[in-house]
């Protein structure tokens, strides 16, 4: 009887993980007879500009044919831009955006997708697993942006920071058919 009941305890024990194991790679990866491919890499995105080093650190999602903004990214929703983990961004020297200054610092990147206008928030918990424990009180600086609209699929979403010439340089992100352009000086 008690061999029994151990065997039991046993393979419910192999097949719980077993589901578990499937369930999480099926959200995040893709698997072929040949080779694996993640579904949402970790990457980032980085540059020196006028002696700041500005880095951001994400999960880049693919679209895979599906509806982004408006779609999987809810309109006048909190989103962690990216996939999985909250998007950090983390830069050595203070950059002013629109009216007011970043402290150098870690942060994390949010934004509010909005069919005319995005919010683009820098929240002081940079880690954090998605958006589940984000709090609007904990933002260092938000900013409203006009999306524009790429002429290109994006699809991997896709950051990018670049000189814009001297200490003026741009944050953006890409993906689907949108476009986002956060603008910033490097504070002297």
């Amino acid at each position: 009887m008690k061999t029994t009941k151990y065997i039991f305890y046993i393979l419910f024990a192999l097949f719980t993980v077993k589901g578990m194991q499937a369930q999480h790679g099926d959200h995040q990866q893709e698997k072929s007879n040949t080779n694996q491919k993640v579904l949402s890499p970790h990457t980032t995105a980085m540059a020196m500009i006028n002696g700041a080093h500005i880095h951001i650190d994400y999960s880049s999602p693919r679209v895979r044919d599906r509806i982004i903004f408006g779609g999987l990214v809810g309109y006048n929703t909190v989103w962690q831009a990216g996939a999985h983990k909250a998007t950090w961004i983390e830069t050595d020297k203070e950059l002013v955006i629109g009216d007011e200054t970043l402290p150098a610092g870690k942060y994390g990147l949010f934004v509010i997708p909005g069919k005319e206008n995005w919010t683009v928030m820098f929240n002081s918990r940079w880690d954090q697993h998605g958006k589940d424990e984000y709090d609007e009180s904990e933002n260092i600086l938000a900013i409203e942006i006009s999306p524009e609209k790429l002429e290109e699929h994006q699809e991997a979403l896709l950051y990018e920071v670049k000189e814009e010439g001297g200490d003026k340089g741009i944050i953006s992100l890409a993906w689907e058919k949108t476009k986002i352009k956060v603008p910033f000086q490097v504070a002297e």
